[in-house]
């Protein structure tokens, strides 16, 4: 499992013929009905497996339970090395801690502005170097979680010179998104498919890129660019920026699911953490975003 947010490509639990996850295989037989997307089991006869696989042969793969009904328990013997709930909630709090922590310090230290923004540029490389890894690194997602809080305090602070409460606001706004996403996606009013990823990941490309061009205009033309981060205009780009968060988020959640489901490597976990962190800063960045807009308007 890859994790990722806007910025990112993405990634489920099931291989191809050299033996890493993506979305290439076909459809499980017995499992269309139940709404899994994606392919054969990756961690049960797999062809390609080779005696020493760890995945090969899973009992709990073929003829499991319907997803729509929650997630299988196997026995607590069975499952030793496999990624569970219980370890995406774990060190998913643990990162978001990380962020949390940092950005309570840069806030209270009153950091520079610069200093912010160049906590915000480590942060994207390290989160760069995670999302082309093809193994999650613990020191490397902690590291960008504390950057990324520097980066968040600093902002914050200045959102909340600018519009008194607007950190607050968007803490509790990102939380109602969060809530909302998961309450949708566990009664399958969103369902996640094939052609929902794609669509959300080039969504997110398209907006990234405009995001992109509307900085260089308004670093090399002054101003605020293309004007795509204020006034009206700027409240609907907001409002696109959480709905792609959101979005992301639900394909945060199937991919937990595949990886519980499936048997994914416990190490997988830190990966699922990655990923729900960077979609509930971006949801966080751009709610702070509108309403700091709506107030100055």
């Amino acid at each position: 499992m890859r994790s990722s947010n806007p910025v990112f490509s993405r990634r489920g639990f099931s291989r191809d013929n050299s033996g890493y996850a993506g979305f290439g295989a076909g459809p499980q037989a017995g499992t269309a009905a139940q709404g899994n997307p994606y392919a054969t089991n990756p961690y049960a006869d797999n062809p390609y497996a080779q005696p020493t696989n760890p995945y090969a042969a899973n009992p709990y793969a073929q003829g499991g339970p319907d997803l729509q009904q929650g997630y299988p328990q196997a026995p607590a013997a069975a499952q030793a090395g496999r990624m569970t709930i219980d370890d995406v909630v774990t060190r998913t709090g643990i990162t978001l801690g990380a962020v949390i922590v940092t950005a309570i310090a840069a806030w209270a230290l009153s950091l520079p502005v610069a200093v912010g923004f160049g906590a915000g540029l480590v942060a994207m490389v390290l989160g760069l170097v995670q999302s082309f890894k093809q193994k999650p690194s613990p020191a490397l997602i902690l590291a960008y979680a504390a950057f990324e809080g520097l980066f968040l305090g600093v902002i914050s602070k200045v959102y909340n010179d600018v519009a008194y409460g607007a950190p607050m606001q968007a803490v509790l706004g990102t939380m109602a998104v969060f809530a909302g996403v998961l309450i949708a996606y566990r009664a399958r009013i969103i369902r996640v498919n094939r052609r929902f990823t794609r669509f959300v990941i080039a969504a997110g490309i398209g907006f990234l890129l405009l995001m992109v061009a509307n900085s260089l205009f308004a670093v090399f033309g002054g101003g605020d660019g293309l004007g795509f981060r204020s006034g009206g205009l700027g409240v609907a780009m907001g409002v696109v920026g959480v709905l792609l968060g959101a979005a992301y988020l639900a394909l945060d959640f199937k991919q937990i699911e595949d990886g519980v489901q499936y048997g994914a490597p416990r190490e997988e976990s830190w990966l699922a953490a990655f990923g729900l962190t960077l979609s509930l800063v971006w949801i966080y960045t751009e709610i702070l975003r509108i309403i700091a807009i709506l107030n100055n308007d």
